[in-house]
């Protein structure tokens, strides 16, 4: 399962299974106390029947669970429905004659906990056997609802990548040809050319970004050095920008990630801090304890908030799509990323890695 499919796979499980989980829980602890209750009032009713079988009996009729005496309150007047749990029994005053005495009953709690406790047990295990059954049926309920849009997610990449792979033939030849144009004197300055093969460059960034984007699924997390990675990208960046100052600092770093997609993270940050930076202007790279700087001295920007969100963009020659890719494929990988910027004065993009 991809990262997007086990999000909408955990959302349809808990929802599901946390509505019916909770209608469980709230049944068993309902039935639970109505049958304490019940019990209550059965026990009430065997100390009140205790007191009917002793008058009958005129005081010859005893019970080895309950004992009582006679008490003397002529001013009081207590309910018979009165029922009294102290440490370990219960108690309840009932009337004996009319001259205010009453009985005073007092019966051992040791069997009506017993009880409480099997009840307990009871309700607890067959809670557990139905929050069982239910995650199973959520399970079930999950992985079908899911299907319809794997399989849909199955056919858009299929075109995706027929796409991506039909593109590749054209942007290849329109660099190809490019190249060839610049060694013609007469293209040197030529305006519409530089603005072609900026914009074809950007295509081919893209194009690359897809492809990796779409390998998602299929990524195999190794444990590399990143630093080789963050070497190489800087290296070719201050060859293509010589105009700008580089700093890179970076430890021999190992961690868990998929290098092509690193790469493409890195290369995609870094041409973004080249790109955007002022004439003259510093990049500052930095690695140390798996967490990877990138800082510019650049434009800055003005929602660094919305910069990951899909065609998102303040600059109009944009598409918006190569940082959503970024955040997708950090994602994919477990890489935390976090922008903090200046407007007028630089961006720093964060990556921590694990």
């Amino acid at each position: 399962m991809r990262a997007h499919e086990k999000k909408a796979f955990w959302k349809f499980f808990l929802t599901y299974f946390g509505s019916v989980a909770l209608l469980i829980l709230a049944s068993g602890y309902f039935y639970f106390h109505e049958q304490e209750q019940q019990m209550m009032k059965s026990e009430n009713f065997s100390l009140i029947d205790y007191a009917r079988q002793f008058k009958i009996s005129h005081g010859n009729y005893t019970d080895p669970n309950i004992t009582h005496t006679i008490v003397s309150l002529p001013n009081k007047n207590i309910s018979i429905d009165n029922l009294h749990v102290k440490s370990g029994y219960f108690a309840k005053y009932v009337p004996h004659d009319w001259n205010g005495s009453y009985l005073y009953i007092q019966k051992s709690t040791q069997d009506y906990d017993k009880k409480i406790s099997l009840l307990r047990l009871k309700v607890i295990g067959f809670q557990l056997f139905l929050l069982i059954l239910f995650a199973l049926i959520s399970f079930i309920l999950a992985r079908q609802a899911l299907r319809p849009m794997q399989d849909m997610i199955t056919k858009l990449d299929s075109f995706a990548k027929d796409l991506i792979h039909d593109l590749n033939t054209p942007v290849t030849s329109i660099m190809l040809n490019m190249k060839l144009l610049e060694k013609d004197t007469n293209f040197t300055n030529n305006r519409p050319l530089k603005r072609i093969k900026k914009n074809t460059q950007e295509i081919s960034q893209l194009h690359e970004n897809l492809t990796i984007l779409l390998q998602e699924g299929t990524f195999q997390l190794e444990r590399r050095d990143i630093c080789s990675i963050v070497t190489e990208v800087v290296h070719t960046h201050k060859a293509l920008f010589s105009h700008l100052h580089f700093t890179l600092t970076c430890k021999s770093t190992y961690a868990l990630i998929n290098q092509a997609a690193l790469h493409q993270i890195i290369t995609s940050l870094v041409s973004n801090a080249c790109k955007y930076n002022k004439p003259d202007g510093n990049i500052t790279v930095t690695l140390k304890d798996k967490v990877l700087q990138i800082e510019d001295s650049g434009i800055g920007i003005k929602e660094p908030e919305k910069i990951f969100e899909r065609n998102f963009s303040e600059h109009h020659n944009s598409s918006g799509l190569g940082l959503d890719i970024v955040k997708r494929l950090c994602d994919a990988m477990a890489i935390k990323i976090d922008v903090n910027s200046t407007l007028g004065k630089g961006t720093t993009f964060t990556l921590t890695l694990r």
